[in-house]
C-alpha cells in the first residue's frame, strides 16, 4: 500500500503511539482520521496538521460512535484504506488486593476497552474496506492492532491488561485468514516499554530503572519507532497474520 495514497483511521490518535502514527502517515503524504475521546488534544492535533487530518470524538466501544468517525473520515478524504487500533487502558490491579477480590466490573472495563473496542473498530473498518477497488496483489486494506509484551510476560497486577492484550494476539491469525478473501491484511504490534503519556506520572528515577531493564537499546522506546513499524506493515504486503514484538528484547519480571 502506497502511504502517500493512504487514508487511515487511528484510534487513540490524539496522543502517544497513536499520535506518532498519525504524524508519520501525514508526513508521508497520506490522510488520517484521528479517533479519540480527548477533544482538546484531538482538535489541537488536527488543526496543527492541517487539511490531511480530521478529528472525531470516538468511543471505540460504541458502534454508532465508531461508524460516525469512519463515515466522517471517508466523506472528508474519499475512502478508507487502513485502520490502526491504538486506543486502550491499563489500570493496574491485583486479583486479590488489600480490600479483597478485584471488582469484576474493573476487569470487564479493561477487557471491554482494549479487546472489545479493538474488535469493534476492526469489524466496522473492514466492512468499509471490503468495498474498495483492489490494488496490487488485490489488496483492499490493512488493519494494525496494538497488543503489548504483557500478552506474553504479564506482571503481577496486570491480569486484566495482559488478558486483553493476549486476546488481541490470539485473534490476529484467524481474522487475517478470514479477511484474506477480502484482500485485507491484519497485523498486530506488541510494544514493550515506550515513552508515552501513560508514564508521565512516574518519577524519573523509576523511568531510568525501566530503561536499564531493556537489553538493547537501554532506553524506553520512542513513539515514532512504533509508527515506523506501522508504516512498514502498511507498505510491505507480505506482512500478514503475525504479531511483532517491538521491545528491545525485554522480558518482563514478575513485578
Amino acid at each position: 500500500m502506497a502511504l502517500g495514497k493512504c487514508t487511515a483511521i487511528v484510534t487513540g490518535g490524539a496522543s502517544g503511539l497513536g499520535e506518532a502514527t498519525v504524524r508519520r502517515i501525514i508526513a508521508s503524504g497520506g490522510n488520517a482520521g484521528i479517533l479519540d475521546l480527548d477533544e482538546a488534544r484531538g482538535n489541537g492535533l488536527a488543526r496543527e496538521l492541517g487539511q490531511q487530518a480530521v478529528f472525531f470524538k470516538t468511543d471505540v466501544c460504541d458502534t454508532s460512535s465508531v461508524l460516525a468517525a469512519l463515515d466522517g473520515t471517508m466523506d472528508r478524504f474519499g475512502g478508507l484504506n487502513a485502520a490502526v487500533n491504538c486506543a486502550g487502558i491499563g489500570t493496574p490491579m491485583k486479583v486479590i488486593g488489600k480490600k479483597g477480590p478485584m471488582p469484576i466490573e474493573k476487569f470487564e472495563t479493561v477487557i471491554r476497552v482494549n479487546l472489545v473496542g479493538t474488535m469493534n473498530v476492526l469489524r466496522l473498518a473492514a466492512e468499509k474496506m471490503r468495498e474498495n477497488s483492489p490494488g496490487p496483489d488485490n489488496e483492499k486494506g490493512v488493519i494494525v492492532n496494538t497488543a503489548s509484551v504483557a500478552a506474553y510476560d504479564g506482571q503481577i497486577g496486570q491480569a486484566a491488561y495482559a488478558a486483553s492484550k493476549a486476546a488481541i494476539v490470539g485473534l490476529t491469525l484467524p481474522v487475517a485468514r478470514e479477511f484474506a478473501d477480502y484482500g485485507i491484511r491484519v497485523m498486530t504490534i506488541a510494544p514493550g516499554l515506550f515513552e508515552t503519556p501513560i508514564l508521565d506520572g512516574i518519577p524519573e528515577q523509576i523511568k531510568e530503572n525501566l530503561a536499564r531493564a531493556v537489553p538493547f537499546p537501554k532506553r524506553l522506546g520512542r513513539p515514532d519507532e512504533f509508527a515506523m513499524l506501522v508504516e512498514q506493515i502498511l507498505v510491505n504486503t507480505m506482512l500478514n497474520g503475525e504479531t511483532i514484538r517491538l521491545d528491545g528484547s525485554i522480558r518482563m519480571a514478575p513485578k
